[in-house]
């Protein structure tokens, strides 16, 4: 067919065109198509360069769509707009993701403490166990399988062979009188 009868088909029939064969029918629907979807791409980019690359890739996903092309399901110009669409988005993602530089990005926090915290960490463990040593050995029994150990009450008693209200009074007993030792500490313990 000549180009000069192509200019006065219309968009699907060019594609049909073009998907038989004929090289002037994607000649005129390309100069029909490419400049809008130019300028869609450039004001979406923001960089000419970048808006001809996705035209280009998006003129070429079209010629391979064309032997499945259905005339009167969609435009062509809209399924075009769609893919330019969709192909400036992706780059605009990309472009987000790849201008974090490293110096922009927050340093992970350390999850490891700190020497302060460790040492204060270690003086408080070393006063826990020094008020644990001064508790009778039945309170300090109770106390750490039920508060340092986590052991529920039922199995301290299984363990101790006693009751469970006499692992609860151990327990209470126990915790009240380390109250009373580290309270003296209280304040050097707590920076």
């Amino acid at each position: 067919m000549a180009l000069d009868q192509s200019d006065q088909l219309d968009d699907d029939a060019l594609i049909v065109l073009f998907a038989n064969g004929d090289g002037a029918a994607a000649q005129t629907l390309t100069a029909r198509l490419s400049p809008v979807a130019l300028s869609f791409a450039r004001r979406m980019l923001g960089d000419l360069a970048e808006a001809e690359d996705v035209v280009q890739d998006a003129m070429l996903r079209l010629w391979k769509v064309a032997p499945e092309w259905r005339p009167g399901e969609a435009k062509p110009a809209t399924w075009l707009y769609r893919v330019v669409n969709n192909l400036c988005i992706d780059r605009l993602r990309k472009r987000q993701k790849v201008s974090v530089g490293l110096d922009d990005m927050a340093e992970p926090p350390d999850p490891t403490p700190s020497v302060e915290a460790r040492m204060i960490e270690t003086d408080r463990l070393a006063a826990l166990d020094a008020a644990l040593s001064q508790l009778p050995e039945r309170q300090r029994q109770a106390v750490i399988l039920r508060h340092i150990e986590g052991q529920a009450n039922p199995d301290i008693a299984q363990v101790m062979e006693i009751s469970v209200e006499a692992v609860e009074s151990l327990t209470a007993r126990g915790k009240r009188t380390l109250a009373k030792l580290l309270t003296s500490q209280k304040e050097e313990l707590s920076s």
